[in-house]
Formats: C-alpha cells, sequence, structure tokens
C-alpha cells in the first residue's frame, strides 16, 4: 500500500511534539505555533489515518492503542530524515551527534570513562546527554528523540517494544556519613534504622522498589523524613552533612566509599543486583555515532567489572 500523500511532514512534527508534551498548549509553545493551529493538524492526522490519535482530558492529551501503534513507526521515520539532511549538510565525514539518555545510576561511574574514550577516537562527536526517571527517557527513545538510553530499567513498563543490552549487574547498599551513630551500635536490632531520615530514588522509578525491598527486609517501615531524588550530587551531600542513611545504587557511591567519604551499613542483607545496559529502537535505523558509542559503552563495562569487580 501507497502512503497517503496527503500526510505531511508537519503533520509527523506536529503528532510527535504533542506525545512528547502531552500537551497541546506545549507542543504548541514548542513547535511555534497557535493551540488551534496543533488542534487542526492533529484533526487533520486523525482524519486522514481514520483513528482517533489522543484522548484528551483536563490533565493533558494520552496516546491511544492507535496513537501508540503510530508513534512507533513516525518518530524513527522523522528522525531517520532529519539525520539524512544532518549528513548532507555536515558531510558524512563528520562524526555528528550522539544522543544518550542516561540514568543516574550509571552518571557519575561508567559514563564519564565513555565520553573519554568516544572523544579519544573521534574529534568531531558531539555527545548530548539527558538524565531523568527512566519512564521519561524511553518514551524520548521511543519518539526518535534520543539514540540510546543507559541504565538500569529492564522492570519498567516503557521498555516494551525495545531492545536491551546487559553490561552488568549492580546491587543496592545502605549507606552513610562517617561517624554516624548507627556506625556504634549493634545492627542486630535493625528497627534502629527507622530513627533516621532516608533518602531513596523516587517514587515510581524502575530502582525505588528494589530501594523499599531493604526496608521491609528489615521488618519496619520506611521514615516519614525522607529525602526522595535521583540526583546524586544532592544525595551525597545531604547525607555527608546529617544524619540520614541513603539506600543508593553501589554503582553511584562505590568511589565514595574507597575514599572513606562515605561508609557501608552492613545489615547483613544483600538486594539482588539489576541488569545495567543499553536500550535501543529497534525501529529506529542506528547512526554510526549511535554505533560508536555503542562500542564504548561495551568496552568501559568491561573494563569497569575487571576493575570493581562487580
Amino acid at each position: 500500500m501507497n502512503i497517503d500523500n496527503r500526510i505531511k511532514f508537519r503533520h509527523l512534527l506536529c503528532f510527535l511534539e504533542v506525545a512528547r508534551q502531552g500537551s497541546l498548549a506545549r507542543a504548541a509553545n514548542e513547535l511555534a505555533i497557535s493551540q488551534p493551529a496543533v488542534s487542526k493538524t492533529l484533526k487533520e492526522l486523525e482524519e486522514i489515518l481514520a483513528s482517533r490519535l489522543f484522548e484528551r482530558s483536563k490533565q493533558g492529551v494520552t496516546p491511544t492503542a492507535a496513537g501508540l501503534a503510530f508513534l512507533r513507526y513516525a518518530g524513527p521515520s522523522v528522525q531517520a530524515l532529519q539525520e539524512g539532511v544532518r549528513s548532507l549538510r555536515s558531510g558524512e565525514h563528520e562524526a555528528g551527534v550522539v544522543r544518550l539518555g542516561v540514568l543516574s545510576t550509571v552518571e557519575s561511574s561508567l559514563l564519564p570513562d565513555v565520553v573519554r574514550r568516544l572523544h579519544q577516537a573521534h574529534s568531531a562527536l558531539v555527545v548530548s546527554v539527558e538524565t531523568g526517571p527512566s519512564a521519561y527517557l524511553l518514551d524520548q527513545l521511543r519518539v526518535g528523540a534520543l539514540d540510546l538510553v543507559v541504565g538500569r530499567m529492564t522492570d519498567s513498563p516503557q521498555i516494551a517494544g525495545l531492545t536491551f543490552e546487559h553490561l552488568y549487574s549492580e546491587s543496592m547498599v545502605l549507606v552513610v556519613s562517617p561517624g554516624h551513630p548507627l556506625l556504634q551500635v549493634n545492627l542486630n536490632d535493625r528497627s534502629r534504622l527507622g530513627d533516621y531520615p532516608v533518602v531513596l530514588p523516587l517514587a515510581g522509578t524502575t530502582i525505588r522498589r528494589f530501594a523499599d525491598s531493604l526496608y521491609v527486609q528489615c521488618g519496619i517501615h520506611l521514615p516519614q523524613q525522607r529525602l526522595e531524588t535521583l540526583s546524586i550530587a544532592l544525595s551525597r551531600r545531604y547525607v555527608q552533612s546529617s544524619a540520614a542513611v541513603w539506600v543508593a545504587p553501589h554503582d553511584a557511591v562505590r568511589q565514595d566509599l574507597a575514599r572513606g567519604e562515605l561508609v557501608l551499613l552492613d545489615l547483613g542483607l544483600k538486594e539482588p543486583g539489576g541488569s545495567v545496559g543499553i536500550c535501543s529502537n529497534p525501529s529506529t535505523a542506528a547512526t554510526l555515532a549511535a554505533q560508536w558509542c555503542r562500542e564504548a559503552l561495551r568496552a568501559s563495562a568491561v573494563e569497569y567489572l575487571e576493575q570493581y569487580e562487580v
């Protein structure tokens, strides 16, 4: 079947931006057009496809089943066209840009070495990194706004339909500042853990469930005083300057533990390791820069495993 020639590039751009923003108003702002123009463009596309693409509500818009099906192909097709235009303008000899989505668990551990490797091998390469929760980053990957997503995300529902390549496993650990009161007592009474503020990943994220499981194993409820964040920098500074307990990905605190700036709180519990890896969109043709990045990630993961015996 031939593609309906009534479908224009502006229809696809509008559809993708609405899906990305979850709001007609925000999409209109990003596209620099009026909200009525966005509504009209979407209506035209829905009439051409004979399908309702979004459900409207007071909270915004969400893709219908038909919208999700169309999104799987519209995002990669627009990305491929944009990549083709870029390659003609810059020349095929240019490395271009690789767009990475990176979860906080690998932001300060694996990624710096990956960027170093890429820049040593490819002087013209721009590495663009976006951070955030796995659900958001995987949605961005699905619509073609990212080339790869790196981190621990195998339990995220948004991974359905995407491809995941395992690199290594990591676990969650409990860490505190040096001199913390819990380091001076017998931790057979694990209820003492509930007396101190706790730092956790955001509720609803992939790694929060593993963090919660450590407190379940201790047989206690989470303290009411909690800091919920994906910011490794904020978590580190807060724990170092307070009596809080941090339920952290081992990768995120490995160097702090080695330097003695944080101390492992050993309760005799072990949370099973989760899979850290590379997620890609099989509907998208991988760019040369994305292939280089995947190779660098694999090489860095091997070295990381050898160095830290993950």
